[in-house]
């Protein structure tokens, strides 16, 4: 049997069609009744029965069923079918939620987003809907690089950290090319950067850690729970870092932006502790307090040469080898050289 195809376009809504059909027959006294009904939808009486029921209980339509015609009819005249009246700015959030969910498509969330958002707006009115489609027409959502996860996996790690048990798993650190085995109590899923994560306890190291789902394997919820500290809170956790990766350090990091990447810059927000003082000629000064300096190393370097460090040092030395390295290996030529053997990775991970 061919798996049914889930609806993915908001007028795809099988439930609203049917409750259409049985409106519209309502309409022409036509007196349908369960059996014409499923027959046409190739669907079991009960289906049918509860859309009526609903359509009297939840719309307040007044049907009734005539026992001589053996059907349901309006005991009053009904022109429109009802839906639910939402304002502007609803109809607003409704498209950039729509917008959204296609660009999890090819992740585990894409099917259980797709589904549950036609079942919200199923019952919108006919107004609503042609009025969605328009703004759709004026804006688009791209989120770049989200990670693609084995759905089950994730599914598995989700109940381990619902439930409170203990997760075994293989793990593949980034760039090694073995995996080891590792047991965790997951407090929290994290998605950073169109990354997911989870962050526990790691039960042979004592200590937090932080793993990357897509380097998970064959996760095995294990018996028993533990307790998660009450008093572990992930903004907290993670409040020195500037994406996911947790240090030990604290640094004032401080970076002059030119005036072209301060226009990119302003008006939005990197950091919790973010801070901004603007420069004569359009420039800007912007200082983060964090943990560690791995991942502010790679935004910096993004900014190419319209970034400059101004403190700490540490964090000028990163970026001064980083670029000699990117000399060195594109060379006087412009051609890319070969590099000599496999570089360590910059992020180390525990």
């Amino acid at each position: 049997m061919a798996k049914r195809k889930e609806p993915e376009q908001l007028h795809s809504r099988p439930p609203y069609e049917r409750m259409m059909f049985i409106h519209d027959q309502l309409k022409r006294e036509a007196y349908p009744n369960c059996a014409q009904v499923c027959k046409h939808f190739g669907l079991d009486r009960r289906t049918i029965f509860r859309d009526i029921e609903f359509m009297k209980e939840r719309f307040n339509l007044p049907i009734e069923y005539d026992g001589q015609q053996h059907g349901y009819y309006y005991t009053r005249r009904v022109e429109q079918f009802p839906g639910v009246t939402v304002t502007e700015s609803e109809l607003f959030a409704i498209l950039v939620a729509q917008k959204a969910i296609a660009n999890y498509k090819g992740t585990p969330f894409h099917k259980p987003l797709v589904s549950t958002f036609n079942r919200l707006t199923e019952f919108l009115g006919e107004d609503a809907v042609v009025h969605l489609r328009d703004l759709g027409e004026a804006m688009d959502i791209r989120l770049t690089g989200p990670d693609a996860l084995d759905e089950e996996n994730f599914q598995i790690v989700m109940r381990a950290v619902q439930q409170r048990r203990p997760l075994a798993f293989s793990y593949r650190k980034q760039a090694a090319r073995s995996v080891e085995m590792r047991t965790l109590h997951p407090y929290q899923l994290v998605c950073a950067n169109n990354r997911w994560y989870v962050v526990g306890q790691d039960v042979r190291r004592r200590a937090l850690r932080i793993f990357v789902l897509s380097r998970m394997g064959e996760p095995e919820i294990q018996p028993g729970e533990f307790q998660r500290p009450v008093d572990f809170k992930i903004a907290e956790y993670l409040k020195g870092s500037f994406g996911i990766f947790k240090g030990q350090g604290n640094y004032e990091v401080v970076i002059d932006l030119d005036a072209w990447a301060a226009d990119v810059f302003r008006n939005r927000r990197w950091h919790p502790s973010q801070q901004v003082i603007d420069l004569p000629g359009g420039a800007m000064r912007v200082s983060f307090h964090l943990d560690n300096l791995e991942e502010v190393e790679q935004w910096v370097l993004s900014w190419g040469t319209h970034a400059t460090v101004v403190r700490p040092k540490a964090l000028v030395d990163r970026v001064r080898a980083a670029a000699q390295g990117i000399v060195q290996r594109y060379g006087e030529s412009g051609k890319a050289q070969e590099p000599p053997g496999q570089a360590e990775p910059r992020l180390k991970e525990h």
